[in-house]
């Protein structure tokens, strides 16, 4: 499991030097918070990720039959937002404060994949049984959907989509970013979640189709409160 570790420095490193590159191109137009200026909204952000990532992880391994500790992404990203935005109501904070990492989220989890991908049968990633001529055989004999390689193709892709829209001024994308990223990540993990073999909790959804309906449901529903958005759309 070496090679997990070795991406996911690789993804955290790539994260930073993206948000780098944001932050000189100054198209965000808002001062990014630092854990220095504003602790408490960094220590709630990291111990909402971080128990997230964990108790999601590790709970999708104890329905696969695994009693292993595991991390996910998705369960980060909820318990990240579900911190900040304990944060946000304690301090009476309004609109989207999670500008400054969207870029980042996008290429660490881009890159984050690959590690996945490279890591095997162990690491309780790999997708079904297929045909396509794409399958990629684990070395069990069976040829399974890359699926770790779909999800990191498509936030490479919104990686893109969002720089061309911060770069060209959209107000949309530099005010509802965050929100936009992670209704886009949960649109396309949902996707995706067809595609493994976790266990199924309601109906065919597995523990991470249900993560996603709830931050689908948070993107759709902080826009939507949001009074800039509809004057941001024609902006687009």
């Amino acid at each position: 499991m070496n090679i997990h570790l070795y991406f996911d420095m690789a993804a955290w490193l790539c994260a930073w030097l993206v948000a780098r590159f944001i932050s000189r191109q100054g198209t965000l137009q808002s001062r990014p918070r630092t854990p220095l200026a504003d602790p408490g909204y960094f220590i709630l952000l990291g111990l909402g990720a971080v128990a997230g990532a964990l108790l999601a992880g590790s709970l999708n391994m104890r329905l696969g039959g695994m009693w292993h500790v595991g991390h996910s992404i998705a369960g980060a990203v909820a318990g990240g937002i579900l911190g900040v935005e304990t944060y946000k109501s304690v301090k009476g904070i309004r609109g989207s404060t999670g500008a400054q990492f969207v870029a980042p989220l996008a290429a660490g989890i881009a890159v984050g994949r690959l590690g996945c991908f490279f890591a095997g049968l162990p690491d309780y990633t790999y997708g079904t049984a297929t045909n396509l001529p794409w399958g990629v055989d684990f070395g069990d004999g069976v040829r399974r959907h890359p699926v770790q390689l779909y999800e990191s193709a498509a936030m490479l892709l919104f990686l893109l989509l969002y720089c061309y829209n911060i770069g060209r001024g959209s107000e949309l994308f530099r005010k509802q970013g965050f929100y936009i990223f992670v209704g886009y990540y949960a649109v396309q993990r949902f996707t995706w979640e067809f595609l493994k073999p976790y266990p199924p909790i309601v109906g065919p959804l597995n523990l991470f189709h249900l993560l996603c309906i709830v931050l689908i449901a948070y993107s759709l529903l902080m826009m939507r409160q949001n009074h800039e958005f509809r004057a941001a759309i024609p902006k687009l």
